[in-house]
């Protein structure tokens, strides 16, 4: 490594303790992490590289351990180790804002929060963020997994664990690993299923969030539920 690459690669860290770290660029927040870069590209070059790769910061967050694992010079496990732990803080961060605050204070919050748990699964899951009666956090679960239809999502199931969380409210989710965020029928008749049967039970359904790594949809906002 050239004596460029190395003053390269102190700047983001000098920048931050300087600075603070809100003014850092994405890809010198993503060089701290990497702290080094690989024969013939430095820290900074690969971060960017990454960024690029991944549609941005937001793309990256949302990038399984496979997804990593392909890239050049993340082959190990130690930087891929080091990526997905700042994934789970960013995730617990989300839920304690959901846990401390009305959920639909911040409905982009929710799907930020959803986002990051389901949009990077290659296959089909569906969760449920169980709320109090002031619509916040108790638990979020992933009750089924595979391809979604009415018949492969129990609403019983659905219906034992909000008595089990003594939950006033629940928002649906599933996740579209085609990238695709339009709801399907199926997805319609889904929801309005799952609303007739937690509905028994004096549970309301708030909304149903389709996520995929392109953005999140709410079947809310489109009066679908």
């Amino acid at each position: 490594m050239s004596f460029k690459d190395l003053i390269e690669e102190a700047r983001p860290r000098e920048k931050l303790m300087g600075l603070g770290a809100g003014a850092l660029a994405d890809a010198e927040l993503v060089a701290l992490l990497l702290r080094t870069g690989i024969p013939g590209k430095n820290v900074l070059q690969l971060s960017q590289e990454l960024l690029d790769d991944f549609g941005g910061l937001a793309g990256l967050l949302h990038a399984g351990p496979d997804d990593l694992k392909r890239v050049k010079g993340l082959g190990g496990t130690a930087k891929r180790a080091e990526l997905a732990a700042v994934l789970e803080l960013a995730r617990r961060v989300l839920a304690e804002r959901l846990k401390e605050r009305t959920v639909f204070d911040s409905p982009e919050a929710v799907k930020q929060y959803l986002q990051l748990h389901l949009a990077a699964r290659p296959y089909e899951v569906f969760a449920a963020l169980f709320l109090d009666a002031r619509h916040r956090l108790i638990a979020m679960e992933e009750l089924f997994r595979g391809t979604l239809t009415q018949t492969s999502v129990y609403p019983r199931e659905v219906v034992s664990r909000g008595l089990h969380h003594h939950a006033a409210a629940v928002v649906l989710a599933h996740n579209h690993p085609s990238g695709c965020l339009e709801p399907s029928r199926a997805d319609e008749s889904l929801t309005q299923t799952l609303k007739s049967a937690l509905a028994l039970i004096d549970i309301r359904v708030l909304d149903h969030v389709i996520v995929a790594k392109g953005g999140a949809l709410s079947m809310a906002e489109r009066g679908l539920v």
